[in-house]
């Protein structure tokens, strides 16, 4: 760490009159770990390398358990957080003026700890730089409305809004359903603004209580930390107003599932230009071979991007999700869809990620599978005419046990995010498979109970 962003980060710690910093670690499933701690004893910590978590900390399910790994030690020893200081903001929530920074993590040794989410997609950006490139992203992510559920048992309904009433049917772009929650939504915006997160457009989507931010373009590793944070401020935010925010795959029954569409262009380092469509505004080869490589190994990735059981309940036809990696311009029902644009915002748009799916991973996944596919020089198929949810090939797994299956077998992904990442990862997600396994669901009880 520089002197002068050391030096910086004191005068803003110092102006904003920050009491205690909350440091911030994204786990495999993008849940925030970490320590809170006085703002003295955080600058004494980076001096002296004593702000520590164990390692283990990536080997913690989405229920809180810890598990075994086979690559990773199990005496469980201490890493250092490396606090990106360019990564500090203010917590706007709290009364007490209170900062978070998102920490990387690295061993004794300065070297970073090769499973952390954050550093496998710094390690996908790291490729793209030793070959002139710098990829371009812009998130859209969906999430869902419900009123308090205190019993998992029960399903969720849609919140109570300032009409007094809920919402009955879907809404799509509808104005007047958004503003059922102008409260919530003002907060929301203030908070965002205070934490330095781009947040663009706020429409209604086609599920019931259910609502799409899109987010500026820019770097993939500062959108990342925008969406990890935005997670967080949007539960937060909803709380206040007594609703819950989630970004679970599929919350509601019969209603469309969450995505986090991904936009992604291609920019030269040097020139600056968008290097998937040429001068004449055509679709360059480059781009082609991109979209190649997210049809040829997406369906192996798709653990990353849909990383829990009920990731896949979104995965059903008609329900505005994809089924495949076909592609196609200006079309929604395929999995890569092109959108019009001219040649500096020319851009695939991945709308098979989960909105479930840890934003650091997903981000490395999607970016690696098109960088494999340029490098390569992989070939598309033939844009799809149509509706595509019935269309043959290119099909995606439809459940969490193939996706891991396909994701421990591919060797091109382990080669490009490490193998040790990989395992760590599949065994996370074995564990918490198996843990809802165990479980018996209502639907077991209402039609098995006393007819079998």
């Amino acid at each position: 760490m520089s002197s002068d962003s050391m030096s910086e980060a004191l005068t803003w710690l110092r102006d904003h009159r920050v009491s205690e910093i909350e440091c911030l670690v994204p786990d495999m499933a993008g849940i925030a770990r970490g320590k809170i701690l006085p703002t003295d004893k955080f600058i004494t910590s980076i001096g002296s390398d004593t702000l520590r978590l164990p390692e283990s900390i990536f080997l913690q399910t989405v229920t809180g358990d810890m598990i075994d790994s086979e690559v990773m030690d199990d005496t469980e020893p201490d890493v250092l957080l490396a606090p990106d200081l360019s990564a500090m903001r203010l917590v706007p929530w709290y009364a007490e003026p209170t900062a978070q920074v998102i920490c990387d993590v690295k061993r004794r040794d300065g070297s970073p700890v090769e499973v952390a989410p954050r550093q496998v997609l710094r390690k996908v950006l790291a490729l793209y730089e030793a070959r002139g490139w710098c990829p371009v992203v812009a998130p859209e992510l969906e999430f869902f409305l419900a009123e308090p559920n205190l019993d998992p048992d029960l399903p969720l309904r849609p919140p109570v809004g300032k009409s007094g009433r809920r919402e009955s049917g879907r809404q799509s772009y509808s104005i007047d359903a958004v503003n059922e929650f102008d409260p919530m939504f003002e907060d929301m915006y203030d908070f965002c603004e205070a934490q330095k997160i781009d947040i663009d457009t706020l429409i209604h989507e086609s599920g019931v209580a259910q609502v799409e931010i899109n987010f500026i373009h820019g770097d993939a590793l500062s959108l990342a930390d925008q969406v990890f944070l935005f997670k967080r401020t949007i539960r937060q935010t909803a709380q206040r107003h007594n609703i819950y925010a989630t970004f679970m795959a599929k919350p509601y029954e019969r209603e469309p599932g969450s995505a986090m569409h991904i936009h992604q262009s291609l920019i030269d380092i040097e020139s600056g230009e968008n290097l998937f469509a040429d001068e004449n505004g055509k679709n360059t080869p480059l781009f082609m071979s991109y979209i190649a490589g997210l049809q040829r190994y997406q369906p192996d990735a798709m653990a990353l991007i849909g990383p829990n059981v009920n990731s896949y309940r979104r995965l059903v036809r008609d329900y505005a999700a994809p089924l495949n990696v076909h592609w196609a311009e200006e079309n929604r029902t395929v999995g890569l869809r092109i959108p019009h644009s001219g040649r500096n915002s020319r851009r695939v748009e991945n709308r098979v990620p989960g909105a479930d799916a840890n934003p650091y991973i997903a981000f490395a996944a999607s970016l690696i599978c098109g960088y494999l596919g340029m490098v390569d020089g992989l070939e598309p198929t033939q844009p799809t005419a149509g509706v595509a949810y019935q269309k043959k090939g290119n099909a995606l797994p439809r459940h969490i046990l193939d996706a891991l299956s396909k994701l421990r077998q591919s060797s091109a992904l382990k080669r490009a995010l490490g193998e040790d990442f990989v395992q760590v990862f599949y065994e996370v997600k074995m564990a918490e498979h198996e843990a809802y396994s165990q479980v018996i669901s209502a639907w077991e009880r209402e039609h098995l109970l006393l007819n079998v």
